[in-house]
């Protein structure tokens, strides 16, 4: 049987889109694999981790009729890229092998039976569905998935909190030092819903989302969380754990307001980043009526300052900061000013965007 036929471009975007998650080397060898099933005309291919599981679907030629097999995932996507992309390519079933031809050139490749295919169950039931656009979502997943933690042993921040309410969908995301919160408002209005995305997810999801307008279905049960947007469905566990209350860490009355231009301040952090510690990473910010100072030296005695002109008439304050977190954050922000608020040098700094309540950076300050 002639699973498919069609260009190779058009069969390596859709394998790609659901490949992200598949690890070359498995306890379970068969995970390695994709899911090929052929029901009709209409195409599927699924692959999993048994954390996430992502499934799109396809018209993409060959017989029509029922067929289903797995198959070495990054082997067909290595063969199908050695290919030019307006190649005509074809998938044949022969006895437990599936033929991939293109040209003059033919591919034999082993396949592993589609009932020891582990695929995620489905969880019996979910909340109300809710949706964004894709756009949305995506720009949401950038302002926040920097300051996720990295393998940190309180699992629950290894992830974005989501928290769904009434017409609001608010994206969390800290890793103790930090912390990054935005929103966007809903169609609908929904009952309030919290979930923890992991961190393998988010990264997953920021690699397959684009920026096109069409909407994102969401749904939310006890231990998963589905996914819905141009023919894929995304199904993935949830981080289980206790998120910290985000609402006491963001700093409500700080007096001292600085408005600056994004792009001037990151070019100075950059700067003085280059001569600070290794393992500190630390840099000092003066703060006085008309001028920012950013300073950083070394255990050299090396010593960088940059300054900028600023229009404030605040308190004078000299707080020391991570340069790294102030950069990421800048670097995850396309808004031309920033805002900063201080209160004095042990309180977390707030940085917004102006005339913007949508995005709030916490960071912690250091001691220097």
């Amino acid at each position: 049987m002639i699973v498919l036929k069609a260009t190779q471009d058009k069969f390596l975007s859709v394998l790609q889109s659901v490949a992200g998650i598949v690890e070359r080397r498995h306890t379970l060898p068969i995970l390695a694999n994709v899911l090929i099933r052929k029901t009709g005309s209409l195409l599927q291919l699924t692959t999993s981790d048994l954390e996430i599981q992502i499934r799109t679907a396809a018209e993409l030629g060959g017989d029509d009729g029922d067929f289903t097999t797995t198959v070495g995932a990054r082997k067909l996507i290595d063969v199908l890229r050695s290919m030019p992309s307006d190649q005509t390519v074809s998938l044949e079933s022969s006895q437990n092998k599936l033929i991939l031809k293109g040209g003059k050139s033919r591919f034999t490749l082993q396949t592993l039976p589609a009932e020891d295919f582990p695929l995620v169950q489905e969880a019996a039931s979910f909340g109300p569905v809710f949706s964004v656009p894709q756009k949305v979502l995506k720009e949401l997943l950038n302002q926040v998935s920097f300051a996720m933690a990295v393998h940190d042993i309180r699992y629950y921040l290894n992830g974005i909190l989501f928290v769904a309410e009434g017409k609001q969908l608010s994206l969390v995301a800290t890793d103790g030092h930090r912390l990054a919160f935005t929103s966007a408002t809903l169609d609908v209005e929904v009952p309030k819903q919290e979930v923890i995305l992991p961190r393998k997810t988010v990264l997953e999801m920021q690699r397959l989302l684009n920026d096109k307008e069409g909407a994102i279905e969401m749904q939310f049960a006890g231990n998963q969380a589905k996914f819905s947007f141009e023919g894929m469905e995304f199904v993935t566990k949830l981080v289980e754990g206790k998120f910290p209350d985000y609402n006491r860490v963001i700093p409500k009355n700080h007096q001292n307001i600085i408005t600056l231009g994004r792009a001037p301040l990151l070019a100075s952090l950059q700067r003085t980043a280059i001569l600070t510690s290794e393992k500190f990473k630390g840099v000092r910010l003066n703060i006085e009526p008309g001028t920012l100072r950013v300073a950083s030296n070394n255990a050299e005695q090396e010593e960088a300052v940059d300054e900028l002109d600023i229009d404030y008439a605040g308190d004078s304050i000299e707080i020391g900061f991570n340069v790294t977190y102030l950069i990421d954050a800048l670097n995850n922000m396309n808004q031309d000013m920033v805002k900063i608020e201080l209160a004095d040098s042990n309180s977390s700094a707030l940085l917004t965007i102006p005339d913007n309540a949508t995005f709030k950076y916490v960071v912690m300050p250091m001691r220097i």
